[in-house]
């Protein structure tokens, strides 16, 4: 198999890994607390699925041709707490990995050699998606952990639970 391919696969994988465990974490949480904050430099579950859903049009819309930038994002905007609902924030999700989804899927191994921009700086078809696939990562990993926080004593374990790992036996 060419390599470029199992890069690209393994890729649509993780993203696919990551989308999950953040619903398996947003599941969790009650409704009324996925617009927590913190404090008003922190942000809550449902203003971080925003951000991400924004970032994800501005970055995969048109991928291989324009920069990864857009002039009509609001990036600012992202970042205020004012998603109203599961289903709202859901849908904003949803359509935000859409966007992800159409432009990775198609993509072939002549487009590896394509110079991707974003914020006017080049980069390689493989730098441009390991930069997005980290920075959804730590979104996930921002989810998750709020997650256990508002869902004190009543979490369950997205991986092995603690105090398990000698007895953990994953199933064939």
């Amino acid at each position: 198999m060419n390599p470029t391919t199992n890069y690209l696969e393994s890729s649509l994988h993780l993203f696919r890994s990551y989308k999950s465990l953040g619903e398996k974490a947003m599941e969790q949480v009650p409704e009324e607390k996925l617009f927590w904050q913190f404090n008003p430099d922190s942000n809550s579950i449902a203003t971080i699925v925003k951000h991400m859903a924004g970032n994800m049009h501005s970055r995969w819309t048109v991928f291989l041709h324009s920069d990864g930038e857009k002039p009509w994002r609001k990036r600012d905007a992202e970042f205020e707490n004012d998603i109203r609902s599961r289903k709202e924030m859901m849908q904003v999700w949803e359509a935000g990995w859409k966007v992800l989804f159409d432009a990775l899927e198609p993509i072939t191994p002549e487009d590896f050699d394509k110079t991707i921009f974003i914020r006017k700086e080049p980069h390689s078809l493989i730098d441009a998606i390991n930069r997005q696939l980290t920075h959804y990562a730590s979104h996930v990993g921002q989810l998750i952990y709020l997650g256990k926080m508002l869902c004190a004593g009543t979490w369950k374990s997205l991986s092995i639970p603690k105090g398990q790992s000698e007895t953990y036996d994953p199933k064939p």
